[in-house]
C-alpha cells in the first residue's frame, strides 16, 4: 500500500510540473557573479584569405548575440569586467561532393576561430578554445558567389552561437 502511495505521489508531482509549465534556463549558469560587462574587440582575420571584412562580420554577430542574450552587458568602455579576444585562424573552401562524371557539385566552407576569454577583475584566463564550423553550398546554381557568401554567413553565425554558449554556460 505504501508503495502505491509513492507511485501516486510521483505521478501527481510529474503532472503538476508539466501542467505548471516548468522550465529551466542555462543563461548565466557559469558566468561568475562579479562579471557584469564584456568587451569584444574587433576580431582579427589571420586566415590569409582575401575574404572582405570577415573579422568585422564575426565581431558584429557576437555583439548582437551577446546583446540579445543579456547575460553580460557589452561595453566599449576602457574598464570592462571581462574580454573576449578572438582571431580567425583559417578559412577553407574545399570540394565536398563530386558527381558521377567527376564534376564538383558541392563545396564546403570551414572556418576556425581561436578564442581567449579573460576575467579582467581577477586577472585570469577563463578559457582558451578553438571553434570550428562548416557549411556546404551548391556549385551548379546560377549564382555561385551568393551561395558561397550565404555559406560563409551561416558558418559565422554557427561559430558566434558556439562562442556565446561557451561563455554563458561553460560549454
Amino acid at each position: 500500500m505504501a508503495y502505491n502511495k509513492k507511485i501516486l505521489n510521483m505521478i501527481l508531482l510529474t503532472v503538476a510540473l508539466i501542467a505548471g509549465g516548468c522550465s529551466y534556463s542555462f543563461t548565466g549558469a557559469s558566468v561568475p557573479p562579479h562579471l557584469q560587462t564584456i568587451s569584444i574587440p574587433t576580431i582579427e582575420d589571420r586566415s590569409g584569405k582575401a575574404e572582405p571584412n570577415l573579422g568585422e562580420r564575426l565581431t558584429t554577430l557576437l555583439i548582437e548575440k551577446f546583446t540579445y542574450d543579456n547575460t553580460l552587458q557589452v561595453t566599449n568602455s576602457s574598464n570592462p569586467d571581462c574580454i573576449l579576444e578572438a582571431a580567425i585562424t583559417s578559412l577553407t573552401d574545399e570540394l565536398s561532393v563530386v558527381s558521377g562524371n567527376e564534376t564538383a557539385m558541392t563545396q564546403r566552407i570551414t572556418i576556425n576561430v581561436k578564442v581567449v576569454y579573460r576575467d579582467l577583475i581577477k586577472k585570469k584566463k577563463i578559457f582558451e578554445r578553438n571553434f570550428s564550423q562548416y557549411s556546404d553550398y551548391e556549385t551548379d546554381g546560377a549564382d555561385l558567389i551568393a551561395a558561397r557568401n550565404n555559406a560563409i554567413e551561416q558558418v559565422l553565425d554557427f561559430i558566434a552561437d558556439d562562442i556565446l554558449l561557451a561563455v554563458v554556460s561553460n560549454w
